[in-house]
């Protein structure tokens, strides 16, 4: 058993599948080509322990053809890819509990119950 995620025209993940061993043929084919002429539209296997391609796709990650390892969706609008394809914040997480606040551009600390 395998993992297949589907790419859109802009390479985007659209569905994420479970399938056959990609050692295993269908009708001569690998299961990645298989799929992209079933359903039409690229498919291209991930992984949930991220052995290949980076990370485990999921839906609206998007397919780094040049790479071959998916990229996690944008998480903030202010932050940017680095040259690893990771989101980075424009400031860096001090240690601890902290989230990223978009409005202020701060990372805030938990509030401890």
């Amino acid at each position: 058993m395998a993992h297949y995620a589907f790419l859109d025209t802009n390479n985007r993940v659209t569905e994420v599948i479970v399938g056959v061993h990609e050692t295993e043929l269908i009708d001569g084919k690998t299961p990645e080509e298989f799929y992209s002429t079933f359903r039409n539209q690229t498919c291209v296997r991930t992984s949930y322990n991220g052995n290949i391609r980076k990370q485990y796709a999921g839906i609206g990650f998007t397919y780094d053809h040049i790479r071959d390892e998916f990229v996690a969706p944008q998480p903030y609008a202010s932050w940017t890819l680095d040259e690893n394809n990771d989101w980075q914040p424009p400031t860096p997480k001090p240690d601890g509990n902290y989230y990223w606040n978009e409005a202020t551009q701060t990372w805030l600390p938990f509030e401890q119950p």
